[in-house]
């Protein structure tokens, strides 16, 4: 099942499966990814309770160990509809006898999309029903159409960076950095830069860049409550993901207790976190 909102001449189709963003058009042009399997079988998946691997795909808490796959469970269940307009709709998933098993938390993450002409807002939030502190991570992960050469896109900041990326080995961080050449707040793309995996920005200063087409502006994304950056594409792929993460994922030499785990947010009993990101066409 799928839900349709729309705005003028501009509409999102988001897939009741993972409350995952299946489209978002513009006079009938998608500029999200379509599926491709032999690519990549998702469009925008959520990320939650994790961001990334954990080393073993294991964490322990309270002496007791629990399995998690990368990135977490949320991509892999259907979520509900609570809420809908014309222009709006708001999913949520809670715990169930099977995240229980991996994840001993009762939570509602709920995902609300807004749209208002050519910006889609996407809006995370998360509730700690249980009893205790509930550690956790958040992120998007959105795919995007290049439906041209993949040399002809750049990435515009709206701050001078200098770029530093975090290496990844089998998923996990190796410790190893690598500097990313950019010129006049611009990243040029090509797909030697995915080399090694994503290029993963846990401290960047900026919270809103474009994606150009031959200098063009093509996609706008403002992320101001998400504190880290990834972004990822595969050889030839016909897409680029760009991921604002609250979390990231384990280093290689990691300890495996979630608590201690870098990048970790914490929720009290009965409290709730929210933040937003947002997706703008031309």
């Amino acid at each position: 099942m799928k839900t349709i909102i729309k705005d003028k001449n501009y509409s999102a189709s988001i897939l009741h499966f993972g409350a995952e963003l299946e489209s978002f058009t513009k006079d009938n042009t998608n500029y999200i990814w379509s599926v491709d399997e032999q690519f990549w079988n998702k469009t925008s998946p959520v990320l939650f309770p994790i961001v990334g691997g954990l080393k073993n795909n294991s964490y322990e808490i309270d002496g007791n160990e629990y399995e998690l796959p990368r990135h977490g469970f949320a991509r892999n269940f259907n979520f509900k509809v609570i809420e809908t307009t014309e222009n709006s709709v708001t999913f949520s998933l809670k715990e169930n006898e099977t995240t229980l098993q991996v994840y001993p938390f009762e939570f509602e993450l709920q995902l609300k999309y807004v749209l208002n002409e050519n910006k889609l807002s996407l809006i995370y939030s998360v509730e700690n029903n249980s009893k205790n502190i509930m550690p956790f991570n958040i992120g998007a992960h959105p795919a995007f159409s290049i439906p041209s050469n993949f040399n002809e896109y750049s990435l515009h900041f709206n701050k001078e960076e200098k770029l530093l990326s975090h290496q990844l080995e089998n998923d996990l961080f190796s410790g190893k950095t690598i500097g990313i050449q950019s010129k006049n707040q611009q990243l040029a793309l090509n797909y030697t830069l995915f080399d090694k995996d994503a290029l993963v920005f846990k401290n960047i200063e900026s919270k809103e860049f474009e994606l150009h087409f031959n200098n063009k502006p093509y996609i706008k994304i403002s992320f101001s409550d998400f504190k880290h950056l990834g972004i990822w594409t595969k050889p030839n792929a016909p897409f680029l993901c760009i991921e604002p993460w609250m979390g990231y994922a384990d280093k290689s030499n990691s300890n495996g207790k979630l608590f201690e785990k870098e990048s970790i947010q914490t929720i009290n009993p009965n409290e709730k976190l929210s933040c937003e990101f947002s997706i703008e066409i031309y």
